[in-house]
């Protein structure tokens, strides 16, 4: 079992930034992937970003690209979603996910944390 724990949301104005952190703990496994996905109100889940653990490579939706960078820090076992200029479109709830390389789907969520960018 993974355990996923959120935290860093907020209610930020438009143009504004906020970290997310995302601390996993557990049996996590040497080769993982961790991911951002976000739903807003009415909408489906949709990706975010995500890193694979210990080698880096990180890959972004289009929505995200250029304004998030997501990062890892290993010996905390925490992935971090920065965002800068932020738009109102980004107001969701925010998930981090936990899936080792084989797997097809992510299989730990955590509860989310709510994200609110005001005009």
């Amino acid at each position: 079992q993974v355990q996923l724990r959120e935290s860093g949301g907020g209610l930020v104005q438009a143009g504004g930034s906020l970290r997310l952190s995302c601390a996993a703990s557990g049996r996590t496994f040497s080769n993982y992937v961790m991911g951002w996905f976000r739903q807003a109100p009415g909408k489906e889940r949709e990706f975010v970003a995500a890193i694979t653990w210990g080698r880096g490579n990180p890959y972004y939706a289009d929505s995200a690209k250029g304004r998030f960078t997501i990062s890892g820090d290993n010996a905390k076992n925490t992935v971090y979603l920065q965002m800068n200029s932020l738009k109102p479109e980004d107001t969701a709830v925010y998930y981090c996910a936990y899936r080792t390389i084989v797997d097809l789907e992510y299989r730990y969520w955590g509860q989310g944390t709510q994200v609110t960018v005001s005009e």
